[in-house]
């Protein structure tokens, strides 16, 4: 099998190619160098080359923040609606199938029900409302596709909020976190090889993939903390306090609710990922290596 990975410079696609490659698939990376989705021209040439079996699309504009700047809506538009329109036609016309990475802010957020993967999708801001365009113009092109729907992701490769909180926790003894917005951690190692797993098959649709168990962000730091303080004294005796999120008013409406059934996985024979805190304490392990 062959496939073409977008995005290996950032978290997941950098993980997805390595997993793939220890499988013994024939695997080519792609970031904006090699190809740049916004460019048709560029995706029609770089697929029809390659010609894979499927696409794992894992590029994005994630800075979500960022996205709301008056002279930045464009560019994200172009990145994450229309760069994966241009993937979608590219992969109808050479006949392999398109695995697209989501994310729970195509979602309002309000209740505190596990969204499904076939609820009403409503985003609250830019970054959502694009990558919302991008799982339609997927729908609206192509059959053969998987849209994997992730939240809160963290890695190896790039920044996180694992990171930043052990970056802030090397010169702070107290921090505070927001505790009302509820979701679940992604390890990009984890959902890597669900990935690997689910590319071979044809049980096409929506899906969510996060790690197993609910939690606010104040209870991930907490967590962070917790562990890290295994391998280094620092982290010890940091003080976490919990704030609502208007304590931190940000440019981009975060959801309240992020949490995301994984019952589908279940239904159709995939392996879900491990609890959060397991793939946290392995994740640990690894970057204090």
């Amino acid at each position: 099998m062959k496939l073409l990975v977008t995005g290996v410079n950032g978290q997941l696609g950098y993980d997805v190619k390595n997993e793939l490659g220890k499988r013994g698939y024939e695997v080519v990376g792609v970031d904006i160098d090699e190809m740049d989705i916004t460019d048709k021209d560029s995706v029609d040439s770089v697929i029809s080359t390659v010609k894979p079996d499927a696409v794992i699309h894992c590029a994005a504009w994630t800075a979500v923040d960022l996205a709301e700047d008056e002279d930045k809506i464009e560019k994200v538009r172009l990145v994450n609606a229309v760069g994966t329109q241009n993937i979608a036609n590219a992969c109808k016309a050479n006949d392999c199938k398109l695995m697209y990475i989501s994310t729970d802010y195509v979602f309002d957020g309000m209740g505190t029900r596990p969204w499904e993967p076939d609820d009403e999708r409503n985003p609250l801001n830019v970054y959502g409302q694009t990558k919302c365009d991008g799982e339609i113009a997927i729908e609206n092109t192509i059959e053969k596709y998987f849209i994997v729907r992730i939240s809160w992701a963290f890695g190896i490769n790039g920044k996180n909020f694992v990171k930043t909180m052990l970056e802030l926790g090397k010169n702070h003894n107290k921090l505070t976190v927001v505790d009302d917005q509820i979701g679940s951690p992604t390890y990009t190692f984890d959902l890597a090889r669900l990935l690997a797993d689910m590319i071979q098959t044809d049980k096409y649709g929506r899906y969510h993939a996060t790690n197993e168990g609910f939690c606010s962000w104040y209870d991930f730091a907490c967590e962070i903390f917790r562990l890290a303080s295994k391998y280094d004294e620092r982290y010890k005796n940091i003080e976490v306090r919990p704030v609502d999120s208007s304590a931190y008013p940000a440019k981009a409406k975060r959801p309240s609710n992020s949490r995301m059934s994984k019952e589908k996985l279940t239904q159709n024979g995939f392996r879900r990922l491990p609890a959060w805190q397991d793939a946290l304490e392995r994740y640990l392990k690894e970057i204090f290596r």
